[in-house]
């Protein structure tokens, strides 16, 4: 059945997809897509059900970076993952190491030691063989030199234990595994959303999938949900995360809105993990409503090398705190807790130079002035005279006798503040200046449906639901409050390649 991705021009082609499949799979991103190729790899006839069109698919892993968080122990690891890597780059690149350890505790640390400490240690100990796995499937991986890197004494020098993103960022990842999938054969019907589950005698035999109005109801052996979770919708976020979050941005896809979790729940799924948290980053203040593929890099997430402040003139955060793979995805939550929900990010010349391409995008709400005094005139909204005080506060507090060094925790802090910066603290005082207006963007929920290490969905029994697994975005136990930049295209390749195996051995046993 190679080539057999195309769809619908006309009804008989439509009636053709949506035959019986040994394992359906809803949605159809990375994590769905792994999945997807993973149960064809192991025999199974796959049927992909995107809600999205055709033009639109890819889900939020098309928005993203395409950045994996992968444990390795150097050099020789970094070569396996790109074959490609040429002698120069190796030469003149400290990629240094990032051990199952350092990644486990990692995981775990951020979670505030809530997450589900068995499903922690199968993406750590699945992610180099994952990544190698993908690789052998047509994806290509590179070192993030773009985002990860900065030139230290002559040398490329990682931090922050991110290293590995695939060519062509998000869009080229999925495009990759969906050039893949359909080479196995595997079906994928376009505008189709999941509208419920089908089962007998407890287990589930299908799905029921509408397709422009009409309905269709899929035999299958198994099915696999990676639809990702409900950032997508407004009502859905006002109630489990909270008052305001409503009025967030969507960075990806508008398509995730929680429906797969609602539906299993409807027929006896746990819900798991942390369903009033989210990661949510500093978002263009003049972004789209939801994701645009057209106009992507609208995240702000390099506040580390600047300030932030409220409409107040207020910072309201430690800017310094870690690198910002560690603390971005909660900034979210803390500038909607201020005033209006709208802050800026203040840079000075010698500090915006480090900036990468979010920063430089044509639709970046940009504001530019050779003074801090001018630049503060053009701010609308923000109360003025404090904001000057707090810039003039600020850079008399910095203990200018440590070394400005954006590539590690430099220990350069402010002292007596009542936030103080903790590290990266660069005076605002060579121009031109620039700020950055920002709101809140919501990138994905954290709350969604519990599952074992073999990607089985839990019963709210405590058992396994017979056929029905899971992956991606829309499995809760592994995040919460905090995020580690690249750990979610990792754990959603390796359960995606763990779900779509084990739902091919269910489909086919």
């Amino acid at each position: 059945m190679e080539g057999a991705g195309c769809q619908d021009r006309g009804l008989e082609v439509s009636t053709a997809v949506f035959a019986p499949a040994d394992v359906i799979v809803v949605g159809a991103g990375n994590a769905a897509l792994c999945a997807a190729i993973s149960a064809a790899e192991a025999g199974a006839s796959v049927l992909v059900l995107e809600r999205a069109p055709e033009e639109h698919r890819g889900g939020n892993s098309a928005f993203s970076g395409g950045a994996f968080r992968v444990a390795y122990d150097g050099l020789d690891d970094i070569r396996r993952i790109v074959p490609d890597l040429s002698p120069e780059d190796a030469a003149s690149t400290d990629f240094g190491t990032y051990t199952r350890e350092q990644f486990f505790d990692e995981l775990m640390a951020l979670s505030g030691f809530k997450a589900s400490m068995p499903l922690v240690e199968a993406v750590v100990d699945d992610s180099l063989d994952t990544l190698l796995w993908m690789q052998s499937h047509g994806v290509r991986f590179l070192p993030s030199y773009g985002r990860q890197t900065y030139r230290i004494d002559g040398r490329n020098v990682f931090w922050g234990g991110l290293t590995i993103e695939a060519s062509g960022g998000g869009l080229g990842l999925v495009q990759s595994l969906f050039t893949r999938a359909e080479k196995l054969g595997v079906r994928i019907a376009y505008d189709t959303r999941l509208d419920d589950l089908l089962l007998e005698d407890g287990r589930v035999t299908g799905a029921v999938a509408m397709n422009r109005g009409r309905r269709h109801e899929v035999r299958a052996g198994a099915v696999l949900l990676g639809a990702g979770g409900f950032h997508a919708n407004a009502a859905w976020r006002a109630a489990y995360l909270g008052n305001g979050w409503d009025l967030a941005k969507v960075r990806g896809s508008r398509y995730n809105t929680g429906d797969a979790i609602r539906i299993a729940m409807q027929h006896g799924a746990r819900a798991g993990g942390h369903w009033s948290g989210c990661h949510g980053v500093f978002y263009d203040a003049n972004a789209p409503e939801f994701g645009d593929l057209a106009l992507i890099d609208q995240q702000k997430n390099y506040f580390t090398l600047g300030i932030v402040v409220n409409t107040r003139g207020e910072r309201f955060i430690d800017e310094g705190e870690d690198f910002r793979n560690y603390t971005y995805s909660r900034m979210g939550a803390e500038l909607l807790r201020q005033p209006g929900g709208m802050g800026w990010q203040i840079f000075d010349a010698q500090t915006h130079g480090l900036l990468p391409q979010e920063y430089r995008v044509k639709h970046a709400t940009r504001i530019e002035a050779n003074t801090i005094e001018e630049l503060v005139a053009k701010l609308e909204g923000v109360d003025r005279p404090r904001l000057l005080r707090t810039i003039a506060e600020y850079n008399a507090a910095i203990e200018r006798d440590r070394p400005f060094h954006p590539g590690t925790k430099d220990g350069r802090r402010t002292r007596g503040l009542a936030i103080d910066k903790s590290n990266w603290s660069v005076p605002l005082e060579q121009g031109p200046f620039v700020a950055y207006e920002v709101t809140t963007g919501i990138t994905c929920t954290f709350g969604g449906l519990a599952v074992d290490t073999e990607a089985r969905v839990q019963s709210v029994e405590g058992e396994p639901i017979p056929g029905l697994y899971a992956a991606g975005e829309l499995v809760g136990g592994l995040y919460y409050t905090k995020y580690p930049g690249g750990a979610g295209l990792m754990s959603g390749s390796v359960f995606g390649r763990i779900g779509g195996r084990e739902a091919a051995k269910a489909a086919r046993g």
